[in-house]
């Protein structure tokens, strides 16, 4: 009896197992994206921006009643792909670029958790509530929006995002607010490590891309920033950095222009394109990493 009540139970658990599998779409790729004001989106989105195929999704993390969008649910990517009232993003058209160039029976999802104006700090579970205690208020209030936890939040949206799809990369775009942090690269690898860990991902499918702030040739007023950042492949061997040559600045030469925004994107695009195994007619610059020449 107790024999039959085991066998009964083991069936049960691989038939569970196999409905779990089975509700895991292998064409669904997605994307976690994170870092500070340019990968929330800054620029103001306009018209051309908000035609988009249905193929590309983003996966709302908070509610926003003004986008009629419920936290959890997936919805076609019309900018805002952040919080409720953010702007343009790289992953915009990184998605975009995807979606142009890969088979049209793969679709691309998008889920972006980031906090303008933070340390990378922000993201590391050890020092997250003492980074949140002393932000200023502006910024506590988009941290609260995450439920006090950043990082704890895109890995519970992630987690959400796996029972559809299948985590294919990771994109950040962050350093403006730690200048000249030799410590910056060995910050971002502990993060990268921790997100893969908690969300039982392998570093050999799972890269990283990370891009650089405005360059200098843009005056971009954090540029030499950009020196640590090209380093992240040194310490990370599934890294890859995004250049942003010539990628058109805002006034205040900190952040992109919707055009410096669709044209990094593209580059993102572009690197994942390439680590995917699919071809696009499109060049840019793009800097791979230390294994490849770099």
């Amino acid at each position: 009896m107790n024999l039959k009540v085991l066998s009964s139970a083991l069936f049960l658990i691989m038939v569970l197992f196999a409905n779990t599998i089975s509700a895991q779409n292998k064409k669904f790729y997605i994307f976690l994206c994170f870092g500070q004001s340019n990968m929330e989106g800054n620029a103001h989105i306009q018209p051309q921006d908000t035609t988009v195929n249905p193929r590309l999704q983003v996966l709302e993390t908070v509610d926003c009643p003004n986008l009629k969008r419920v936290k959890g649910n997936w919805y076609t990517a019309v900018p805002p792909l952040a919080r409720c009232n953010t702007g343009l993003t790289p992953a915009d058209y990184f998605g975009r670029t995807l979606i142009a160039n890969l088979p049209q029976d793969l679709t691309v999802g998008i889920v972006n958790v980031s906090v303008a104006g933070c340390k990378i700090e922000l993201f590391q579970k050890d020092s997250c509530k003492d980074y949140a205690a002393t932000a200023p208020a502006w910024m506590l209030n988009m941290i609260n929006e995450y439920g006090g936890d950043p990082y704890g939040h895109l890995v519970a949206m992630a987690k959400l995002a796996q029972k559809n799809g299948v985590i294919k990369g990771i994109l950040l775009h962050q350093g403006e607010s730690n200048p000249n942090d030799t410590l910056w690269t060995q910050k971002v690898k502990g993060i990268y490590n921790m997100m893969l860990k908690d969300l039982h991902l392998k570093a050999r499918k799972v890269p990283l891309l990370a891009g650089e702030l405005v360059s200098e040739d843009q005056g971009g007023k954090c540029a030499a920033m950009n020196h640590i950042i090209d380093q992240l492949p040194d310490v990370i061997p599934n890294a890859y950095v995004i250049n942003s040559a010539g990628c058109p600045a805002a006034p205040d030469k900190l952040h992109f222009t919707a055009e410096g925004y669709r044209m990094l994107g593209t580059r993102y695009g572009l690197t994942m394109l390439g680590l995917l195994g699919y071809k696009s007619s499109a060049t840019a610059p793009v800097q791979t990493n230390s294994n490849t020449g770099r």
